[in-house]
């Protein structure tokens, strides 16, 4: 197998760039709005030094996951699917019981919308750290509170 080149989020930019850490508490607030603003500092386009082809954005620590809200009649309506692999074996739940059994995958997959695909992406979710409760284990960071 080939050596992978060097690939475009790993730039002297990249390197460079000075990483932070903020605590985003969810308790009470709308899930697409919350998704938006972790999408943007996991992105770094809240820095005046924002590359686009570039990993320079911060670590994300999302608190109480299981308390964010949904709008109109999406706790019922909306759908979250994924198939197995095997034929006839679509899995599908509501947005109400993916939020009481797996609260993370739901604010997981919206963040993940928000990003781009690909390389990028991918590498750029390995900074969303997503907790349930209100305690996180990241205190030796010293994130600072990012209010929504």
């Amino acid at each position: 197998m080939p050596q992978r080149q060097n690939t475009t989020w790993l730039t002297k930019e990249a390197a460079k760039a000075q990483r932070e850490w903020f605590v985003i508490d969810l308790d009470g607030v709308i899930l697409g709005r919350a998704a938006s603003k972790i999408a943007t500092v996991l992105r770094g386009k809240h820095k005046p030094s924002f590359t686009p082809n570039t990993d320079c954005g911060d670590f994300a620590i999302v608190l109480n996951a299981g308390h964010v809200k949904l709008t109109g009649n999406k706790l019922k309506q909306k759908m979250y699917r994924h198939h197995t692999g095997y034929i006839g074996h679509l899995r599908e739940r509501t947005a109400e019981k993916m939020l009481a059994e797996k609260p993370e995958e739901a604010i997981r997959r919206a963040v993940w919308g928000m990003l781009p695909s690909g390389a990028l992406g991918r590498q750029l979710m390995k900074k969303l750290k997503i907790h349930s409760g209100s305690e996180h284990d990241h205190e030796a960071q010293k994130p600072r509170e990012l209010t929504l």
